[in-house]
């Protein structure tokens, strides 16, 4: 799976950026990455979010026990990869039918967060039990909403290319065509927000500290993100918002 976002929709970490990265391209431009996507997958789907970034997914060189997923619901497009343990128990806690598959009940999970779920997002991305990653874009509100397991199970990778924009796939080589050395693995047990930036579902109370990532010939490309377990984040207690408040946006 493959998504860029633009950077006015998903603005890239800081951190990611490694110093003197003449590799990086830029990922959207004349469709480069996309392209690039589909020649590696020849059967590969590209779907264009406009202005926003793309989207891009293939059932080819699937691991079966980690399969690829693409679904949409109205407005919420998602990429999933992986399987959800608990996955009956979601769907009675969503109101979902019999036939829902992950990538629904991902987006289920999610609108129930926009559209203030019960549960702050740590919460709502802990309740997932199983081995994955996925990636929503938001098209109603051009928003991105993208998670790993706790552990890391999936191959998971993002990145920045030349313009800042956010590159993500489950294909390293893919993330490391438009990124150059601005890549990292994606953090295991974390969540990206368009709004809110990166945190940390297993340890939401912590701040998340960037450490320089090293490749095998001595060159820092891009930072792995850790919990400094030292750090707390300050406590503002949950504030009353009108009902037309998005909780998402706080996150």
């Amino acid at each position: 799976m493959l998504a860029v976002f633009d950077k006015s929709v998903a603005k890239s970490p800081d951190a990611l950026n490694a110093p003197d990265n003449p590799q990086a391209v830029s990922a959207l431009k004349n469709g480069f990455l996309p392209n690039h996507f589909a020649s590696v997958y020849p059967g590969s789907v590209s779907i264009s979010l406009g202005s926003s970034g793309v989207m891009a997914y293939s059932l080819e060189k699937q691991n079966p026990l980690l399969p690829r997923l693409f679904a949409v619901v109205d407005d919420i497009f998602c990429l999933f990869q992986g399987h959800i343990e608990n996955i009956a128990v979601l769907k009675q806690q969503y109101g979902l039918n019999k036939t829902a598959n992950e990538g629904i009940i991902v987006i289920e999970a999610y609108r129930t967060l926009r559209d203030r779920g019960p549960y702050p997002p740590d919460q709502v991305v802990r309740d997932i039990q199983g081995k994955f990653a996925f990636i929503i874009f938001d098209s109603s509100s051009k928003a991105t909403f993208i998670a790993s397991d706790a552990d890391g199970s999936v191959p998971f990778f993002w990145g920045t290319d030349a313009e800042n924009h956010l590159v993500l796939a489950d294909d390293v080589e893919t993330v490391k065509k438009g990124c150059g050395k601005s890549f990292a693995p994606f953090p295991k047990g974390c969540f990206f927000s368009s709004t809110g930036g990166l945190k940390s579902y297993e340890h939401p109370l912590n701040e998340l500290k960037a450490m320089p990532r090293v490749d095998s010939s001595g060159q820092v490309c891009g930072a792995t993100f850790s919990v400094d377990v030292e750090a707390k984040k300050e406590s503002t207690g949950m504030k009353k918002v009108g009902s037309a408040a998005n909780w998402s946006s706080n996150y």
